[in-house]
């Protein structure tokens, strides 16, 4: 499988497979802030360029979202990325609760606005059903 690293600092790093059209990101640990924001963009940068349509994001180091940066992932990034032909998200949930039933609600929220979305607790679980869609 082709990889391409488009965004890797001490917190996350994101990759494009170009063949398979989906976007991949990591978190190392809590992320949030610039260096949440600065990855997020060149995942989505990846995907207008690529003309990916799949997001897996791998957070189970990650914790809840401030809600500064909730705020502008709902406002600025899913609305660019939508637009740029986002259609399926597949998300491995945070170990923590909190981080959990904060991702739960982002799951929720962006289905209802038009991502095929699923969370899942295993990685290659949540890759296969991302291969499917």
């Amino acid at each position: 499988m082709n990889q391409i690293l488009v965004a890797d600092n001490s917190l996350i790093s994101v990759w494009i497979y170009p063949e398979r059209k989906m976007i991949h990101h990591v978190m190392k640990t809590y992320c949030h802030g610039e260096p949440l924001r600065d990855a997020l963009m060149k995942g989505l940068a990846a995907l207008e360029q690529y003309g990916a349509t799949k997001w897996l994001s791998d957070d189970r180091a990650n914790g809840a979202l401030l809600p500064e940066d909730a705020e502008w992932a709902t406002e600025v990034w899913f609305s660019r990325t939508r637009a740029a032909g986002w259609k399926h998200w597949s998300v491995i949930q945070p170990q923590k609760i909190i981080g959990q039933v904060n991702m739960a609600r982002f799951v929720k929220m962006y289905a209802d606005l038009g991502v095929n979305a699923r969370m899942f607790d295993d990685p290659d679980e949540a890759m296969k059903w991302l291969e499917e869609q």
